[in-house]
């Protein structure tokens, strides 16, 4: 199953186990199941500490195995095979369940530790899913540390009747005792604070108290990691508030354009650049939404007000909010979403696996969903509303190359259509001729661009029209001590390597406004003053 240089590193990381591994295997006459015995067969291989049992006559989902340990109360199934971006998933319980210590933060260990209830959850993942890796291992690690939390990881692909019976169409889904729970990526820290009632309270009493910052930065994609890393290198008093650490390169699937590496995902690159900036004092607050910008007063601070109450404040604020896809804006888009309307096809292409679906928009991104889509699924529609493509060459002629899809230019997407539990199809308008036009189909992948995460900012800095932080040559906005860069602001081509020069540009700034600030006036402007 495992090729010979993955069963070597597999070997090498399970020599981290401190414990017995107990594998029990749900099984059936399948071809699935047979492929699920040769991958246990290679973890058995891979250490002593691993034992393997085979069960065929149980009620459990075929096929699936239980993680555990002799001596130990932990309730982790995997159902289906965790390979592709699951393989780390399968690698990581293996090491927790025999014993080796997570690097989760040790308060929220404490906190998974003390909850208070029985929690059974299922996870609906697919393998080119790049975000579900992040639930999956969340809820395994919970499983690990609470008895009482149970998880069972479940490839929808491969569990297609569950699937279509709870009509998921966006994965990862999460279900926490028969009903969902939530959807889309989430941490460790993110299902603990739903579970947990007071922590939200109590953080923002934590982050209530903090001391003023030289540099506070707002956003943690990779201008906010840039410039959080170019400010601590300084000396200089360094927070960071983040709604999701990595923004939107966790939602990334290939990067293959980041100068001196060839290639990497997304996932990776967020992990890396937390891990960059954790290297230097940084005092890093995850999970937290800004809801209002407030100007120096009296005081010379800035300060910006936090969703869940509390506010922080700095002498100098770098605004790295990032953006979040484009919608249509027509009836049903919000009504179908995760319910046929979709905006990562990486994500939730499986679930259409012989299933009609349309991609709209024409650029590099939805050619590129197009083309990966017409794998998967039955039939491509592909809307444009120019009167052309305008994605790279190399793209369009592959697109047209498909047998299974149908390209159409000049039109503008009007209405989705469902049956009130899902996506039916979907109205077009011809651009040129004006008549309107039906597509059956079951899946909307939408790829329309960006829009600036910048609402919350109306009325405080200038905002260009359509929506982008107004900055100049330095990242200053018109606002004294406020900073900005990014995909949130109006430097053109939004690029993860122009994000981070953009944030290192923007930090480099605020410590040069900060010199400034603190710099004694001279004598003459003293006499002049006088």
């Amino acid at each position: 199953m495992l090729d010979a240089e993955l069963k070597t590193q597999l070997a090498a990381y399970l020599q981290r186990a401190v414990r017995p591994i107990h594998i029990v295997a749900s099984v059936d006459d399948g071809e699935k199941s047979r492929e699920l015995l040769a991958l246990l067969d290679d973890l058995k291989d891979a250490s002593p500490r691993v034992s393997v049992e085979v069960v065929r006559d149980d009620a459990e989902r075929k096929p699936s195995f239980a993680l555990t340990s002799p001596g130990h109360d932990i309730h982790l199934r995997f159902a289906g095979l965790p390979m592709g971006h699951e393989f780390t998933s399968l690698v990581l319980a293996l090491l927790q369940v025999g014993g080796h210590p997570s690097k989760a933060a040790a308060e929220v260990v404490e906190q998974v530790g003390a909850l208070d209830g029985d929690y059974h959850f299922e996870t609906y993942f697919s393998l080119s899913c790049q975000n579900c890796p992040d639930v999956v291992q969340a809820l395994n690690l919970a499983a690990v540390l609470n008895p009482r939390i149970r998880h069972t990881a479940i490839d929808g692909a491969l569990f297609q009747d569950e699937v279509e019976a709870r009509q998921i169409m966006s994965v990862p889904t999460i279900y926490l005792n028969g009903e969902v729970f939530d959807q889309g990526r989430m941490t460790l820290e993110q299902i603990v604070a739903r579970l947990d009632t007071n922590a939200v309270e109590r953080e923002a009493k934590k982050i209530a108290a903090k001391a003023p910052f030289d540099v506070l930065v707002v956003g943690g994609g990779p201008a906010g990691a840039a410039a959080a890393i170019y400010a601590a290198r300084k000396g200089i008093r360094t927070g960071v508030a983040s709604e999701r650490f990595g923004g939107q390169v966790l939602d990334t699937m290939a990067i293959e354009n980041f100068i001196s590496v060839p290639e990497t995902e997304g996932p990776k690159m967020a992990a890396a650049l937390e891990q960059h900036v954790r290297q230097y004092d940084v005092d890093i607050m995850d999970l937290q939404r800004a809801q209002r910008l407030v100007p120096a007063g009296g005081d010379g601070l800035v300060e910006v007000a936090l969703e869940n109450g509390a506010s922080l404040k700095a002498k100098t604020v770098i605004l790295s909010t990032g953006a979040r896809w484009r919608q249509m804006g027509v009836p049903g888009e919000n009504e179908y979403r995760n319910r046929g309307v979709a905006y990562c096809p990486h994500c939730d292409g499986p679930l259409f696996k012989g299933k009609r679906v349309a991609v709209i928009g024409g650029g590099n991104s939805g050619v590129e969903a197009a083309i990966d889509l017409a794998g998967i699924v039955a039939h491509v529609t592909l809307l444009e509303f120019d009167d052309r493509l305008r994605a790279d060459d190399v793209l369009q002629r592959k697109l047209k190359s498909l047998p299974n899809v149908r390209i159409i230019t000049s039109a503008q997407t009007t209405e989705v259509l469902g049956d009130g539990a899902r996506v039916t199809g979907l109205i077009y308008r011809d651009r040129q001729g004006g008549d309107a036009h039906r597509v059956e189909l079951e899946g909307v992948f939408v790829q329309i661009g960006l829009l600036p995460n910048t609402e919350w900012l109306k009325g405080t800095v200038a905002l260009s029209p359509r929506g982008e932080i107004v900055v100049d040559e330095r990242g200053q906005t018109d606002v004294p001590g406020v900073f900005a860069a990014g995909d949130c602001t109006t430097v053109p081509y939004k690029q993860i390597v122009i994000a981070m020069g953009e944030g290192s540009k923007a930090a480099l700034a605020a410590f040069d406004h900060l010199i400034r600030a603190s710099a004694p006036r001279s004598s003459g402007a003293v006499a002049e003053a006088a």
